[in-house]
């Protein structure tokens, strides 16, 4: 009993921390989701449902659905990019070496993402660095800006070290002699890849596909950087709502329902993901 007491005690503050700034936002942003749009952009305290109906309509629903392809795919190529880097920095590279390289992976995080964004602006515009290697080549100029792929490019730039850092340490902690028994077994490397060393390292891939396709699914600087106003996902969707149309109760309720497709999408693979964490 004393001991289930000292649980409790103990779990009080992470619960304060997410009834904070969880539950308490979550609940606020709710409400102002049921309330109406006044005509300078204020709050009116009149409840109503007609948020919803409208944030339900084929195009936010298109929006939404688009929204989501993005993050998979973003999630896919930082796992397809991810994982060989990971496997490299755990395996292959001699133990003196790592924290250096480790420092390397985390480096873009030193400078804000804002600036990296513009960067890449700087790289990918129609007189930029890489239509000028181009050009050196002999080649003509490709619209690298302001479209679905430099929003899809400068999202995997932005999510890769997330993918890397949780692999890493799942494949760090591999066991090797369990590799070792595979090969004098006579598993074939692309055997003991497939068979031994993804099973082993599901928790890594699972945590990084998590801590990727969440903050994919909401994001908005790069979609409103890198696509110019012409790819539109629901992230800068509800920030233009919320900043620029004033309709703070139509950008709540796009918000809640976000927020609720990412509990629906988790709860959905939440099989998938308890098995990749026991295995």
């Amino acid at each position: 009993m004393k001991s289930r007491r000292q649980a409790v005690l103990l779990l009080l503050p992470c619960l304060a921390v997410l009834g904070g700034l969880l539950v308490l936002p979550q609940a606020v942003m709710f409400v102002a989701s049921l309330w109406q749009r006044s005509a300078y952009g204020g709050l009116v305290r009149e409840w109503t449902a007609a948020n919803y109906f409208r944030a339900v309509e084929p195009l936010y629903l298109w929006i939404l659905a688009r929204s989501i392809v993005l993050a998979v795919v973003t999630t896919l190529l930082c796992l397809l990019a991810g994982w060989p880097v990971a496997y490299w920095l755990g395996v292959r590279v001699a133990p003196r070496w790592r924290n250096a390289l480790l420092v390397l992976v985390i480096l873009p995080f030193w400078t804000s993402f804002l600036v990296r964004m513009y960067a890449w602006i700087f790289i990918l515009r129609q007189e930029g660095l890489a239509n000028l290697a181009l050009a050196r080549l002999g080649l003509p100029a490709l619209p690298l800006l302001y479209n679905d792929f430099a929003v899809l490019l400068g999202q995997v730039y932005g999510e890769l070290p997330f993918m890397i850092l949780p692999l890493y340490a799942s494949i760090e902690r591999l066991d090797r002699s369990l590799l070792e028994a595979a090969a004098d077994l006579g598993a074939t490397p692309s055997r003991r890849l497939w068979r031994v060393t993804l099973p082993l390292t599901a928790p890594g891939i699972a945590a990084g596909c998590l801590l990727v396709f969440i903050p994919s699914l909401g994001a908005f600087l790069a979609p409103d950087l890198l696509g110019g106003g012409r790819s539109i996902y629901v992230g800068n969707l509800i920030q233009s709502q919320l900043a620029v149309a004033r309709d703070i109760p139509f950008g709540a309720a796009l918000s809640f329902l976000l927020t609720l497709t990412v509990v629906a999408l988790l709860w959905l693979f939440r099989r998938p993901l308890r098995m990749a964490g026991e295995a």
